[in-house]
C-alpha cells in the first residue's frame, strides 16, 4: 500500500489556502505533489509559502505526472467540468471542489466517464463530515427528536460584491446563491435525512445589474444571468418535507441555518458551511433549547477532510463518503428548483442517495479509519 497519496492542484484561488494548510499539516495520508493556476503568481506564492516539490506550468503537465494520484479542481465552478473531465481522460481520480458541475447534464457525463475508467470521482462540500453535522446525524438517529417529519433551511444575504475581490462568477452561469451555498445545505440535509426523490421551486433574479464596491473591481458593472433568489420544498425518501430559501438579494444580519423537526423535538443544526457548532435541541420537557455537547472530530476549519478521506479509501479499497453519488445527487436537486420554476411543474429526480457510515474516531487525528 502506498504510504501517502500525491495530490495535484488544479487551481490556486482564494480557497485554496484551508486546503494548502490542511493537506501539509493536518492529514497524515496525503501529500501535496504540485499545483497550476492559470494566474502563475498564485501558484508561485503556494510553492514559496508551502513545502511544494513541484510547479507546473499547466494543467495537462500535472495530468501526466505519475506521481499525481488525485486531481483536487479548485477552479471556478463554470471550469468544473472541463477540468474534470480532461483528469478523468488522464487517469486521475478527481476530488473537485462544489458543485460537482454547472449543470446536472455535465455532472451525469462526469459520473459515466469515471465509471467507464474505474476512477474515484467526489468533492466539495466536506463540511458534513466535521464535528457539529455528524453529532446531529448522531442525535437524530439515536430519537433525540423522535421521528423526523420536516425540516427548513435559509442562507440569506446581500451578495459579494461588497466584499470579494473577484464577485462576478457568482451572477454567471455555474453561480447563484443555490449553486453556489446550496451544496453546504443540501448535502447536510441529505446526511442526515436520507434521499430527495421529488422538488418543486421557484425562482427569480430580483435586480438584473450589480454594482461592485470591494477592490480590485470597485464600480464595474455586473449583468446577473442566474436566479439570485430561490425557494426550493424537498421530498426526502422518508417522508419528510423540506424547505430551503437561498439568496443574494436580502440585507439580513443573522438566521437559523438549518432545522430539524420531530414528533419528539426540534434540532438546529450549526451552519454547514463550517465544521463545529453550536447545536440546539428543543423537547418538550425542556421547554427551551439547550446546547449540545460535540460529540465527533473535526470541529475547526478542516477543509481538505473529504479528500484526505477519498485519500484512504484509495489505499484501502473501501467506499469514501463525499462520493459521487452524492454530489450529482445534490447537483440535481440545486439543478431541480430551477427547472421546475421554469416548467411549473413538480420534479422527480433520476438519482437515488444512500448515505455512507458516519465518521469514525482514529487515535491519531488526520488518520483514517481502514
Amino acid at each position: 500500500m502506498k504510504e501517502k497519496i500525491g495530490v495535484g492542484f488544479v487551481g490556486v484561488g482564494s480557497i485554496s489556502g484551508i486546503y494548502l494548510e490542511n493537506l501539509t499539516k493536518m492529514f497524515k495520508e496525503v501529500e501535496i505533489v504540485g499545483v497550476c493556476d492559470l494566474i502563475p503568481e498564485r501558484a508561485q506564492k503556494a510553492v514559496d509559502e508551502y513545502p511544494i516539490p513541484k510547479l507546473y506550468q499547466d494543467m495537462y503537465e500535472l495530468f501526466a505526472d505519475p506521481d499525481v494520484d488525485i486531481v483536487l479542481n479548485i477552479t471556478r465552478p463554470y471550469q468544473h467540468y472541463d477540468v474534470t473531465k480532461a483528469a478523468l481522460l488522464a487517469g486521475k481520480h478527481v476530488y473537485s471542489e462544489k458543485p460537482l458541475a454547472a449543470t446536472y447534464e455535465e455532472g451525469v457525463e462526469l459520473v459515466k466517464l469515471a465509471e467507464e475508467k474505474g476512477l474515484m470521482l467526489g468533492g466539495a462540500p466536506d463540511t458534513f463530515m466535521g464535528a457539529g453535522i455528524q453529532t446531529c446525524r448522531k442525535l437524530i438517529e439515536d430519537g433525540y427528536i423522535g421521528k423526523p417529519l420536516g425540516a427548513s433551511a435559509h442562507m440569506v444575504c446581500h451578495g459579494h460584491e461588497s466584499w470579494h475581490p473577484d464577485p462576478d462568477f457568482y451572477y454567471k452561469h455555474g453561480g447563484g446563491p443555490m449553486m453556489d451555498m446550496g451544496p453546504y445545505y443540501i448535502t447536510a440535509l441529505v446526511n442526515l435525512l436520507g434521499g430527495v426523490n421529488t422538488v418543486t421551486g421557484m425562482t427569480k433574479a430580483s435586480f438584473d445589474k450589480r454594482i461592485i464596491t470591494s477592490e480590485p473591481h470597485n464600480g464595474e458593472i455586473i449583468d446577473v444571468d442566474v436566479p439570485t433568489y430561490v425557494n426550493g420544498i424537498m421530498q426526502f425518501d422518508s417522508g419528510v418535507i423540506g424547505t430551503i430559501f437561498t439568496t443574494f438579494d436580502v440585507y439580513y444580519k443573522e438566521v437559523a441555518k438549518i432545522e430539524i423537526y420531530g414528533t419528539e423535538g426540534t434540532l438546529i443544526v450549526p451552519d454547514p458551511n463550517g465544521f463545529g457548532g453550536p447545536i440546539k435541541l428543543l423537547r418538550p420537557e425542556d421547554g427551551e433549547f439547550k446546547e449540545m455537547p460535540i460529540c465527533f472530530d473535526y470541529e475547526t476549519n478542516s477543509r481538505g477532510l473529504g479528500l484526505a478521506d477519498m485519500a484512504k479509501a484509495l489505499q484501502t479499497g473501501r467506499d469514501f463518503r463525499a462520493n459521487y453519488h452524492q454530489t450529482l445527487h445534490v447537483l440535481e436537486i440545486l439543478e431541480s428548483f430551477r427547472k421546475s420554476s421554469e416548467s411549473r411543474t413538480f420534479v422527480e429526480l433520476e438519482t437515488k442517495y444512500t448515505r455512507e457510515k458516519p465518521m469514525q474516531k482514529h487515535p491519531l487525528k488526520g488518520v483514517f479509519e481502514a
